[in-house]
């Protein structure tokens, strides 16, 4: 069932199953509600309420175009209105890929609306005094950064639009366990497209169907592509607006999941992100790092994470 949502920038669209407690889903880039399908039917079966939303700028929710829309401390805003729509109590947060910061900062700023927090492929870093994007200019100054490159408006969304089955084919490859090492473009020139060099798969990852494709194809038409890009383009935005929270701990419950194979460990040379996942909880539950697989973590291996993450309900 779809629930519509009010929020200051419209209506934020919400899928919801079963009855329960509610575990609340937020999804990354490029994606929308579909990429929690296989765990929203597992745990509304075990008794909780399972809502997936749309994050602002996709499918059907509300889609500002002004960049300033887009920070972590808007989004954030839209997961505590949801949250305050579906329950009185307290809810579970899941996160993926940019929807775990995103789950972070609603648990940093509304702590009293979430109960635990389970962050899947980026772990929690609290803020410092120098930008996310600093750090990555400062580091891929003469190497292609797919961050850094989304920063010119219109530019990816004229590439990643030309073909979006083609370019969201090869996106979920390249940083999936199936790809080759380096596969998402780890060593091109600071002036490559995202696309260019990208293997195109032929047959789809086995945990790919075309008609789970297509419906992600179907989803990023429907926003317009401005929303997902321009939620990058507000990482500069991001250092201000969250200042007062740098250096801030976790207090709730928190776990984290990961694939063995995401490059996102590796996009500091030398450094593994995941090695210190818990460094800034102070109620970490542990982290899981599932072999063999790569960045979308609840599709590739969805039983395994489903396992994970039904270990730290079973524990609250």
């Amino acid at each position: 069932m779809q629930k519509m949502v009010k929020t200051n920038v419209g209506e934020i669209a919400v899928n919801v199953s079963g009855s329960g407690p509610v575990i609340l889903c937020v999804h990354g880039w490029p994606e929308h509600s579909w990429s929690w399908r296989h765990q929203s039917e597992y745990f509304a079966d075990k008794g909780y309420t399972v809502a997936a939303m749309d994050v602002r700028g996709y499918g059907d929710s509300a889609k500002p175009k002004e960049i300033a829309a887009y920070t972590l401390k808007q989004l954030a805003s839209d997961v505590a209105a949801v949250a305050d729509a579906l329950s009185e109590d307290p809810v579970i947060l899941f996160g993926h890929d940019w929807g775990a910061p995103i789950t972070y900062t609603t648990a940093l700023i509304y702590p009293e609306k979430i109960r635990a927090v389970a962050g899947m492929s980026v772990p929690y870093t609290p803020g410092g005094e120098v930008g996310l994007l600093d750090i990555m200019r400062a580091v891929y100054a003469d190497r292609f950064f797919y961050m850094l490159y989304f920063q010119e408006e219109g530019v990816v969304e004229a590439e990643v639009s030309a073909d979006p089955k083609a370019a969201l084919r090869k996106i979920y490859y390249s940083i999936s366990g199936d790809a080759p090492e380096g596969a998402f473009g780890k060593d091109k020139s600071p002036d490559s497209g995202l696309l260019d060099g990208l293997i195109d798969p032929d047959p789809l990852p086995s945990w790919l169907s075309n008609d789970d494709l297509q419906v992600s194809v179907d989803a990023l038409d429907k926003g317009g592509y401005h929303g997902p890009f321009n939620r990058y383009r507000a990482l500069d935005l991001d250092h201000q607006e969250l200042a007062d929270y740098r250096g801030k701990t976790l207090d709730m419950p928190t776990c984290f999941i990961g694939g063995a194979r995401d490059p996102v460990r590796s996009f500091v040379p030398g450094v593994d992100a995941f090695a210190a996942a818990g460094m800034a909880c102070t109620d970490f539950r542990g982290t899981t790092i599932i072999p063999d697989v790569g960045h979308w973590v609840q599709q590739e291996a969805p039983a395994e994470t489903n396992e994970a993450l039904e270990r730290f309900l079973a524990g609250l």
